[in-house]
């Protein structure tokens, strides 16, 4: 699995919240320490089991299990709890966490994506965790503090916590570095999409076995890139960043169908992988292989560095949209119990462990000191002599794990890096319905409907596969029929009392 430094994205405005993980760690970890020790001596006996499911990028990192032996004596120290680590492949991720949560199989503590999170509440597959935030999770919301706690309600209750990392997006295009040097390419005058065409067209004619533009497995090249407040699901969104409370049907406006048009051309031109649909593979796996040039991208402070260690090889990006923090972008990366969980007790006290806790957090994300990294200074590591990003056995995801902010900084990296993510979230555009979460309960029918419309139709459409001529009218009548307006009134309803509420 290869290393990502910030998001997913992941991402969202956020002031003292940043402030509190710098200022309030040692405070944290003392409120984790006394929380442990309580813990310890309340719950003796065999240390409870607890399996923690969470996505990969590409295969299981080979000292994955050594990793897992050096979290479990943080954890049976503190909790008498060791974890069992349950790697899954992001391709095969939806998929296999349903089956896990329909069945019943051991399961306690999982990532959950923005994006399916009001469905999984509406489906009961999660515990509602505010008693259990109140007695075990100090840790978390002295890190969080109280807005970006709230803003994962749903209903007026919490299931999830997101993650402590870049709560905004910025949003843009990346590439090769060497693509642009050695065609000249300018991408100072890329403003907007189609500013793309031509730095695609040079790369099609010059780079036959390249694809210019790629996507992620499970996503469409767009998916990354819009103006919308998705309000989580695209089931009704708002225009313009969210500058307006007015509930729309994106799939209907003028923009949306403007860029499934451009998608179309760009695909018979050959600027989309006929095969985009079925892609399994991670951008930046598909850039190291040589197989692609560039996608469009959520962005970030350290964004290019972060890439060019990804990819392997250096990566330049333009911003093409400043960057927007949106409820999607504070609850694209959360944590939660599962409604499997045995004992939603200890999950909760793993989980303010992972956001208070400094040595599990490097653990997660970086791995073994010695082994997997070595401290440069106090907060700045490297590669052991010999170790590279290729053949190292374990890196993790350190927007994924909690508490970001508590992560070591990688050697050419900005060692600032995390104070300029404080002013990145301060200064992005602020959503006018940040903090609001849609309850689908009401509409889980339609919801479940209009999600296998989505299934069927969308990510086709946007890889330019299908003509939208003909496809995206057909779409738009499905996603009535499956009752997509309803959910629109619905959402629009929950929406003007929210923002009431607010106003009291």
């Amino acid at each position: 699995m290869k290393r990502k430094l910030s998001w997913i994205s992941a991402l969202l405005a956020i002031t003292l919240l940043l402030a509190a993980c710098s200022t309030n760690k040692v405070s944290n970890e003392a409120a984790s320490s006394s929380l442990s020790e309580a813990a310890t001596s309340e719950d003796a006996g065999e240390p409870y089991q607890l399996t923690m499911a969470y996505y990969t990028f590409g295969s299981v990192p080979k000292d994955q299990l050594l990793v897992e032996e050096e979290i479990n004596k943080i954890t049976e120290a503190k909790l008498n709890t060791t974890v069992k680590l349950l790697p899954i492949s992001i391709s095969a991720w939806t998929n296999q966490v349903n089956l896990m949560l329909t069945s019943n199989e051991k399961l306690d503590v999982l990532p959950i994506f923005g994006s399916t999170y009001a469905n999984q509440v509406s489906k009961g597959q999660m515990v509602q965790i505010d008693d259990l935030l109140s007695k075990y999770g100090e840790g978390i919301e002295k890190a969080l503090g109280p807005d970006y706690v709230n803003a994962a309600k749903i209903d007026g209750k919490n299931y999830a916590v997101p993650t402590i990392r870049d709560l905004a997006q910025s949003y843009g295009f990346q590439i090769r570095k060497d693509l642009v040097d050695k065609y000249n390419l300018n991408l100072g005058q890329v403003k907007k999409l189609d500013d793309l065409a031509p730095i695609l067209k040079v790369i099609k004619e010059n780079e036959p076995k390249m694809i210019p533009l790629i996507n992620a497995a499970n996503q469409s090249p767009i998916a990354p890139f819009s103006t919308r407040d998705s309000l989580g699901d695209d089931m009704g969104v708002l225009l313009n960043n969210g500058q307006d409370l007015k509930v729309v049907n994106w799939f209907e406006t003028e923009e949306y169908a403007a860029s499934l048009k451009m998608m179309r051309e760009w695909y018979q031109a050959g600027y989309i992988a006929k095969d985009a649909i079925t892609n399994k593979e991670s951008e930046s796996d598909i850039i190291k292989s040589g197989k692609g040039a560039g996608n469009l991208a959520n962005m970030k402070p350290g964004y290019d560095v972060q890439e060019t260690r990804q990819a392997g090889m250096p990566i330049v990006s333009v911003e093409m949209m400043p960057a927007v923090a949106k409820t999607s972008t504070v609850t694209n990366v959360m944590w939660g119990i599962a409604k499997n969980s045995e004992n939603p007790k200890k999950s909760m006290q793993f989980l303010n462990l992972m956001y208070s806790d400094k040595a599990l957090v490097n653990l997660l994300v970086w791995g073994i000191e010695g082994k997997h990294y070595v401290k440069v200074s106090d907060n700045v590591i490297d590669y052991p002599q010999g170790v590279t990003a290729d053949n190292v056995g374990y890196s993790g995801l350190g927007w994924l794990f909690g508490n970001q902010f508590l992560s070591y900084i990688f050697k050419g990296d900005d060692e600032q890096l995390w104070e300029k993510m404080k002013q990145f979230n301060e200064n992005a555009i602020k959503s006018k319905a940040l903090g609001f979460t849609f309850d689908s309960t009401v509409v889980k029918t339609e919801f479940a409907a209009v999600s296998n419309v989505f299934s069927q139709y969308r990510i086709a459409l946007e890889c330019g596969a299908l003509d939208p001529d003909k496809v995206l009218p057909e779409f738009i009548t499905k996603m009535k029929d499956a009752g997509i307006d309803k959910i629109i009134a619905e959402k629009q309803k929950q929406l003007d009392a929210w923002a009431a509420s607010k106003d009291k």
